[in-house]
This record gives structure tokens, sequence and C-alpha cells, in this order.
């Protein structure tokens, strides 16, 4: 018993820049200035985590032994009775990461060392190169290159069709100008009917598998092997040509490809398996165990792209990392821009702490962000270092962040994204 308690849980909404909307947990101690943070943004619902933590977790973990992560974790798991869920994890998750802040900063160490020290100096990361052609995401992948990164993420948009990670140009989801094809008039562009499409366009697989196979054989041929690829399917290919495409990409020997399936899907990881040795990755929807331990076990995927948070935190991630060193199969952590700067230091603890690291997505964090958390963690040579303090080594500047409130949204959801008949493509 450390006799330190729990005296208040609070929660911060920032929005640092236009695609960052950031919900971070703070845990105020009974102990003068000692307090936690730790990151619960959803990206979709932020309004729904926020209640889940104030209303709920709050008055559930007022009076509680802060060394007792697991203890609290265990029984705020189950107290709603019904477990798993994206809210409910996401909600819990931003806790757990707090407390182990605390319990860092209590003994003086970083939480790798909590985590039983580090198995690598640094987390290797990988950058994103999109573009609206080629060359466009060949100029990019260069520039990073030269920055040092020797993981990078490619995605080009598909001419005339939505296309998931690129945005700003032609075939771009976000391009209001690519209505679908069968809109020939002006009035029909106009018709509410058809605002789907004029909003986030229109997906068919099989001229993003061309764009996408072209574009991979281009990179491999103009950036050698000297650089590991990537490339995200989003899970928007029927299954049957999701096979068909591991097998095609499969001579380019990417370091992974990402969500070749939507998780109704995943027995389809066994077709792969079956015919190609393309690597695999998936995870950052999940939330419940048995969504993600029957893909390690029988090793599935190569790559565990959970996200930390909406899992449940640090807590539970250790715990699947560990299974998945078991069975082979190596972490990558989902990090995307909007995730905070607080979830990035725990992925850091995560990532420096375990043997089996596989890469850690890296994102690209503005000037005002960097300012609102001091101790953001520095990506610098294709790599992700830790400053050493204490705890998960960062903060909140809370006066910054009431500046930059959220913009928020309540009907805001990812854009759906259709097909030419107009059928909603997952996700």
């Amino acid at each position: 018993m450390s006799n330190v308690k729990i005296r208040d849980v609070r929660v911060i909404m920032a929005q640092p820049d236009r695609s960052a909307q950031f919900t971070v947990v703070k845990i105020e101690t009974t102990e003068p200035g000692l307090y936690g943070v730790g990151d619960a943004s959803s990206r979709t619902r932020p309004l729904a985590v926020k209640t889940a933590i104030e209303e709920y977790l709050r008055p559930f973990l007022i009076g509680k032994d802060v060394a007792n992560i697991e203890d609290i974790w265990q029984s705020a798991y189950v107290s709603a009775y019904w477990r798993n869920g994206p809210i409910l994890n996401n909600a819990l998750g931003g806790v757990d990461e707090a407390l182990w802040d605390i319990k860092g900063k209590m003994a003086g160490m970083p939480v790798y060392d909590l985590l039983g020290g580090k198995a690598r100096e640094a987390a290797a990361t990988y950058a994103h190169a999109s573009g609206r052609d080629i060359k466009e995401v060949e100029d990019k992948a260069r520039a990073f290159m030269a920055e040092g990164f020797h993981h990078i993420r490619v995605q080009v948009a598909t001419p005339g069709f939505a296309t998931y990670g690129v945005s700003g140009g032609a075939g771009s989801a976000r391009d209001p100008q690519d209505g679908p094809k069968w809109i020939t008039t002006q009035a029909e562009a106009a018709d509410p009917q058809h605002a789907w499409a004029q909003k986030a366009g229109v997906f068919e697989p099989k001229p993003y598998m061309r764009s996408a196979i072209g574009l991979l054989e281009h990179m491999r041929g103009a950036l050698g092997w000297k650089v590991e690829l990537l490339h995200d399917v989003h899970e928007r290919l029927p299954a049957p040509l999701a096979v068909d495409f591991a097998k095609e990409v499969e001579k380019f020997k990417l370091f992974f490809l990402e969500d070749l399936f939507s998780p109704n899907d995943i027995e389809w990881f066994r077709r792969v398996r079956e015919q190609c040795a393309t690597p695999l990755s998936i995870g950052e929807i999940f939330n419940h165990p048995h969504e993600i331990v029957p893909l390690l076990k029988d090793r599935l995927i190569d790559y565990l792209r959970l996200r930390v948070a909406h899992i449940g935190g640090i807590t539970p991630a250790r715990k699947y990392a560990t299974v998945a060193e078991t069975f082979g199969v190596k972490t990558a952590w989902q990090g995307p821009g909007n995730i905070s700067p607080v979830g990035h230091a725990a992925h850091l603890m995560l990532d420096l702490a375990v043997s089996n690291f596989g890469v850690q997505e890296g994102p690209e964090f503005n000037n005002h962000t960097v300012e609102m958390f001091p101790g953001t963690p520095e990506v610098r040579d294709g790599y992700m270092w830790s400053n050493g303090r204490p705890g998960l080594g960062i903060d909140i500047d809370e006066k910054l962040a009431a500046s930059h409130p959220h913009k928020l949204h309540p009907t805001s959801a990812f854009d759906n994204v259709r097909r030419a008949d107009g059928t909603v493509v997952t996700p």
C-alpha cells in the first residue's frame, strides 16, 4: 500500500491543429504535486469517451490506491458488467496510462524500467509518403529517406476514385470534386440522393489494386532494397480479391501489408498464409481478446497493430505483446496523428521494453502540439527516442490546451466511401 490515493480524475480536450483532436486524462493524487497523464483520444466519438471517464470511471476511482494498477484495471474493466468496446476500453486506457505515469514518477524511473528495462535504445518508426501520383509519392519517400527513415508507408491516389491514405488531390476521398461517373449533369450532382458521392467519392476495388500494384512496382524499382515499404489496404477489398492482392504484391517484399481484411473476415488470413508469404498486420480497430488471440496463436499475422488506448492501456498491451512473442509475432502499435503525444509516449515505453518490437508508426507533430505537450518523444534519424524522465516523460500545458479547445462535431464520423452502386465500403 502506498497510502497515495486518487483525489480526482479530469479530462482535458485540446485541438492544437486541424486534424488532431486530443483527449487527455489527468489523475490527481493526495500527494501534493503528484499527478499522471494518459491518452484517451478518439477521433470520431470523443464526447462518449469523455462522458465515460467523468460520469462513470471518476466516481469509481476516487479514493483508490494509485499503486494497485492491476487491481484498478481489473475492477474497472468489469465495473460496467458489459466489457470491451472502443468507448469503455478507451476511457480505461487513458486512466491506465496515467496510473503508470504516476507509478514511474513515484519510483523515479521511466515506465520502460518498470516493465523490465530497455531491450533497445530507440524505436524504429515509419513515415507516411502519399501523393496524387507516383512521382509525388517517390519525392516524399526520398525526402524521408534523406532524413534517415528506413521504413515508409506508401499510398497513391487512384485516378477518378476515392483512395484511402491520400488527401488533397484528384482521387482523394476528401476531394469533393470527385463525383461518381454516372452523375452527368449539374442537377444530378446537386441531388441530395448523391450527396455522399460529392463528399467522399467512389471506391472500386480493381482500379485501386491496379494503381497500388503500379505504385509498389515503381517504388521498389526506383528506391531499390535499401528501404522497407509498407502499404495499407484499410479493409476495402472484398476477401477473394484481397487474397489475390496479397499474392500480387509478394514480389515487392513489403515490410507488411496492413488491414488486408476487416475483422469480420479474419478467417481469410488462413487463405493468404496458404498461398503466399506477404507479411501481414492488423489490429487498430480490435478491442476484444477473442479478435486478437486467435490471430496470434495460429500465426496468421506477423505484426500486431493494436491501438493501445482502445484495448485498455499499457496493462493489457504488455500482456498481448507477451502472447505475441510466444508465437513469433511482433508489435506495431497504431500511432497516427490523432493520438496525442501522451499516447505516443506510452507506445514508446512499450516499444523499448518488449523484445518482440517490430516498428512504430510515427506522427509528425507541429510546433503548437510540441509546445502544448512538453516532453513529446523526439523522432530523429528514423527512430523515436525517450528523454529518460520518470513516468511517461511527458506533460500537458493546460493553459495552452484551453486556448486550443476541441471543435466538437457530435455528428462526426469516419468518411463513408461507397462502391459505384452506392454500397458502403468498410471502413
